[in-house]
């Protein structure tokens, strides 16, 4: 069972029904589940996670699916949370772990947010759905579009890593290579999903990418003793997994599983499209078009991000901060990382 109860807007706090297949608010603005917890808290304790699947699904109630037949899963979520003694080392830190999504099931965090939107896009009847991506997302959505028996678009800039394209048609999506950024892909869904009968899955333009990531939050807390680190450093496109995570936090305390405490949440971007960092730097509540985006991190090129006020709000509701590094920075991070821990980081 799942003790969703309505999904709200973000922005103007408009309400509409569970059982409605929606995107955007009609004044724009992103859409978020929002849960009974007056029942939850009396139906759900911490011991009752105790021996349950080592995926996201381990947190069921607490996600939007209504029936169980409408799971699509690749095993995504639950990911380990390393302790990175030699490099905390390094970097004069007491404590260092890093959440290693690249073990999901396509090799990315996107699994868990996909998992989710095609698990209720199936649940609702969709039958063929459309994705604008700049990396890791276009491959994993086209993988559980297959797994659900979806029709999958995706769309991406010409200059994607071929990797990325690659995974993407061979799990057996439409793709489609456009001349421009994530943005433009973007648009020309918008343009075409009405006539072509697309359910338009791009970021944070539907309510169940953002619960699927959020899942994020409740592992780092129930891996860690439900004791909240300190500080969070996010690497932020679109920034639905920062997003995500402050809503889980938000969500955990009113279970009642922990207090009041909470994580300064450090939103890291790329020096070549760092719209957040701007805004931020610029004391504004939302952020710009980043002109002339470039980086090596092709996942990190949004140039503007529909929920950029979201993430600046729990940027500054977290005391956190937003900064940004250069390419060399991320590509001399790899091989240090890679030595220090055995981990192979991707930019």
């Amino acid at each position: 069972m799942s003790f969703a109860q309505e999904i709200v807007c973000a922005r103007c706090d408009k309400r509409f029904e569970l059982s409605q297949l929606l995107n955007l608010c009609s004044c724009g603005s992103p859409l978020l589940v929002r849960y009974d917890f007056g029942r939850a808290k009396t139906a759900l304790g911490k011991a009752s996670l105790q021996g349950r699947v080592a995926s996201l699904w381990r947190y069921r109630e607490l996600l939007p699916l209504q029936d169980d037949a409408n799971v699509v899963s690749l095993g995504e979520g639950y990911t380990p949370l390393l302790d990175a003694k030699t490099l905390g080392g390094e970097v004069g830190l007491r404590q260092l772990w890093i959440k290693d999504e690249a073990q999901n099931p396509t090799g990315s965090f996107k699994d868990r947010g996909l998992s989710l939107a095609i698990s209720r896009a199936k649940e609702l009847g969709v039958t063929k759905a459309a994705i604008p991506s700049a990396g890791n997302a276009g491959g994993s959505f086209a993988a559980y579009a297959a797994r659900a028996g979806i029709e999958a678009h995706v769309f991406m800039p010409r200059d994607t890593p071929i990797a990325n394209q690659i995974e993407a048609a061979q799990y057996g999506a439409r793709l489609t290579l456009v001349d421009g950024l994530i943005n433009d892909c973007g648009r020309i869904i918008a343009e075409k999903k009405t006539a072509e009968g697309w359910f338009d899955v791009s970021t944070l333009k539907e309510p169940y990418r953002v619960e699927g990531k959020k899942t994020m939050g409740y592992e780092i807390a129930e891996q860690l003793k439900w004791r909240l680190p300190d500080v969070i450093l996010y690497p932020t496109g679109g920034g639905t997994g920062l997003i995500g995570m402050w809503k889980a936090f938000a969500e955990l305390e009113e279970l009642g599983w922990i207090g009041g405490a909470r994580p300064r949440m450090v939103s890291v971007q790329a020096s070549g499209c760092a719209p957040i960092v701007k805004a931020f730097e610029e004391n504004k509540t939302t952020a710009g078009p980043w002109h002339n985006a470039h980086t090596v991190g092709s996942g990190l090129r949004v140039p503007q991000a529909v929920a950029d006020f979201l993430i600046l709000q729990a940027i500054r509701d977290s005391r956190g901060t937003a900064l940004s590094v250069s390419d060399d920075e991320m590509l001399a991070e790899i091989p240090r990382v890679g030595k220090a821990e055995g981990i192979f980081f991707c930019p």
